[in-house]
Parts: structure tokens; C-alpha cells; sequence
């Protein structure tokens, strides 16, 4: 969606405004339209039933800190790399409540940068290592203790406690949680000394990265559940479509205040 003036903008805020409120009709929640739909090869493999109640050691939340110009870029245009901040700010703050309401031992965020106002008290901090994607991603879970570790990053505001209480290490090495752009959501390891060989070398940020990522925890002879697919939030049409599943949320909030601010502004 391209802003090319006030009326446009004013227009994608009431729109948002409207779909929110649709949105808060529906307790069952708002269907995701227009999403790529991602065939994964499942073969040998259970999709789990949501859980309650079960235990992980580390609850592993890897994210930037939201500085206009580092996050969520992909949202500008309509909105401005501030609105854009603002939005990525709230989808983190979501995620560490989601977080802080599971039984995990420890909670830890794996941050690049400092942490600000949008932090959740109980979460221990802990630096992103430099170097790629799948590099950081080893480094956090060597971060973890001893015990079962769930990783997610800040991309889905749309988590659920249910969500993160699904990984059952009882039954599973591992768990996957797809993205319905390809990628994944969630990462997780019955013992999180496999993570450095489970993910060294799979190319991320790709339409593949997931599909790649299984098959490599299939390689590596791991039982690997696999989570429901969620929506990552990239461009702004994500951003609406995710608002819509979490409408009281402070992501929803932050999307449709960004949506007016913009429309009001553009001239």
C-alpha cells in the first residue's frame, strides 16, 4: 500500500479503524487473507495439539531494539520510520507479556541494542552476538540453560500463551513453528546444545528458511513437532491483517494510531 496523499492516508485509517472494530465482533478471531500459502512436508512428523501447563527451562525472545530507521522498514511507505518504531516497540512489549504469563524458569531477551519502556519486568537481558541471522540464533540458545528452550522474535504480536506452552519435550528433540511467508516464528530444543548444529548454515530471511530448517532437524535425526502457522508482520497489509487477530492489543493500537497520525499528515 502506497501513501500518495491526505485522502489516501486518511482512507487507510479509517479503513484500519473499521476493520478493528469488525475485528472486536469476532471473540473467535479474524481470518488472514491474502497470505502465500506454504507446503511443508510433514511426513514422519506430529502437529501438535495446543498444551497447557507444561514447563520449559528458557523462554528465549530475540529482538532490536526499535530505533526509527532499524525496524519494521518495511512499513515505510505508507507509514514513517517513527510510526514504524512505534509499532515494532508495541509488537515487542506484546510478546514479553504473552511471555511473562507461561511457566518458564527463566525468561531471557536476547537484545541488540539497550532496553527502553517497553520491557516487562522479569525478563533477564541478554546481548545478540554479531554476525548472521542463523549465527545470533545459535548464540541465544547457548544463552539457555540445560534444560528445553522455546525461542520466538518480536514479528508475531499476534502469540498467544497457548502458543508457547504447545513445545512438549516429553515427546519431542524439537519443535517448528512455520511462517506463513516460509520462514518460522518459533525454534525450540528439548536439550539446546543441538541448536548449534540444527541451525548453522540455513540461509535465513528466505521463502525456504523454514522448509530448510526442518529438514535440517530431520538430518540431524531430531522428533520434530511442528506449531501452528502464524503470520509474521512485514508490510503494512501484515500489520493489518495481524491487528485484526489481536484487536485490544498495544500492536493494534500502535498500527491504527500510526494509520491516523499518517493519514492526518500527508499533504
Amino acid at each position: 500500500m502506497r501513501v500518495s496523499g491526505r485522502d489516501d492516508g486518511a482512507r487507510c485509517g479509517r479503513r484500519l479503524a473499521d476493520r478493528l472494530d469488525r475485528c472486536r465482533l469476532h471473540t473467535t478471531g479474524w481470518p488472514v487473507k491474502g497470505h502465500r500459502h506454504v507446503a511443508w512436508d510433514v511426513s514422519g512428523h506430529s502437529r501438535c495439539e495446543l498444551g497447557a501447563g507444561r514447563v520449559i527451562d528458557s523462554l528465549l525472545v530475540i529482538a532490536k531494539e526499535p530505533i526509527p530507521g532499524r525496524v519494521k522498514t518495511r512499513l515505510v511507505p505508507p507509514l514513517t520510520h517513527e510510526h514504524a518504531a512505534h509499532v515494532a516497540g508495541a509488537a515487542l512489549a506484546d510478546t514479553l507479556r504473552a511471555g511473562s504469563a507461561i511457566p518458564a524458569r527463566r525468561h531471557v531477551l536476547v537484545l541488540d541494542g539497550r532496553p527502553g519502556t517497553w520491557l516487562t519486568p522479569g525478563w533477564r537481558l541478554v546481548p545478540q552476538a554479531a554476525g548472521d541471522l542463523d549465527v545470533r540464533l545459535a548464540a541465544a540458545f547457548a544463552a539457555a540453560a540445560q534444560g528445553p528452550a522455546l525461542l520466538v522474535g518480536m514479528d508475531t504480536p499476534q502469540l498467544q500463551p497457548r502458543h508457547l506452552t504447545a513445545f512438549d519435550p516429553e515427546h519431542f528433540d524439537a519443535c517448528l513453528g512455520p511462517a506463513a511467508d516460509g520462514g518460522f516464528w518459533a525454534l525450540s530444543f528439548r536439550d539446546p546444545r543441538n541448536a548449534a548444529a540444527a541451525i548453522a548454515g540455513v540461509p535465513m530471511s528466505t521463502a525456504g528458511t523454514g522448509a530448510q530448517q526442518l529438514r535440517r532437524l530431520r538430518a540431524l535425526g531430531l522428533r520434530v513437532q511442528l506449531l501452528d502457522e502464524l503470520r509474521d508482520v512485514d508490510t503494512f497489509d501484515d500489520a493489518q491483517e495481524v491487528a485484526c487477530l489481536v484487536p485490544d492489543s498495544a500492536f493494534a493500537h500502535a498500527v491504527d494510531t500510526a494509520a491516523r497520525d499518517r493519514g492526518a499528515a500527508v499533504r
